[in-house]
């Protein structure tokens, strides 16, 4: 099993890196692979709803001069998705958001390639809006028919400067939870993915 968690701040060590690193633990030491990448601070653009990944098909989007297509290949091949932002004016980082637009319309134009999936988002907060981030991740998941697991509270962190989520006791405990549901659900749910109701 292949848990993915991509980091939407361009902060590099900062929070969100940090809550997703220990919601990974847990799967690491139940002998997933895993790989956190990062999409903060990168060069990725919004989509141009120019519908080509609808006439392509081939599982990436026509503009492949940034680093969508390489992280949509690692999405494609993922049991479970961890995405994680920091709360930006109470929504998600720009380059999340366009991650989020990108990858969610390549999957539907690709006969929902992400149905069955394990989607779980995590947020990082300084004080309020973290819920509308929770939200927004949470809405591209929802509408690919991916599983959302749940966990002690909502998936955040609070924390303004760097590394300042570590004092979060309660927000790191979810976080070790939140691994170990989406550990118990992906062996829940493998021996029967090819059931999954389709369209």
């Amino acid at each position: 099993m292949y848990a993915l968690a991509v980091n939407g701040s361009p902060r590099k060590g900062g929070n969100t890196e940090i809550l997703l690193s220990t919601a990974l633990e847990p799967l690491q030491e139940a002998g997933w692979e895993t790989e956190l990448v990062q999409v903060g601070g990168k060069a990725i653009r919004g989509c141009l709803a120019c519908g080509k990944c609808r006439e392509t098909q081939n599982m990436q989007c026509i503009q492949s001069k940034d680093i969508f297509n390489e992280i949509m290949e690692k999405m494609v091949r993922a049991d479970a998705l961890i995405l994680g932002s920091p709360t930006y004016f109470t929504d998600v980082s720009a380059e999340m958001k366009a991650l989020l637009d990108r990858s969610g319309y390549v999957a539907l134009a690709n006969g929902r390639i992400f149905r069955s999936k394990i989607g779980a988002a995590v947020v990082a907060v300084r004080r309020a809006g973290a819920t509308h981030v929770y939200d927004t991740i949470n809405h591209m998941f929802l509408m690919n028919q991916m599983i959302i697991p749940g966990s002690t509270y909502w998936n955040l962190g609070i924390g303004r400067d760097k590394g300042e989520v570590r004092d979060d006791a309660e927000g790191l405990t979810n976080m070790k939870n939140l691994g170990e549901t989406i550990q118990w659900l992906g062996a829940a749910i493998a021996p029967h993915k090819e059931t999954f109701p389709t369209i």
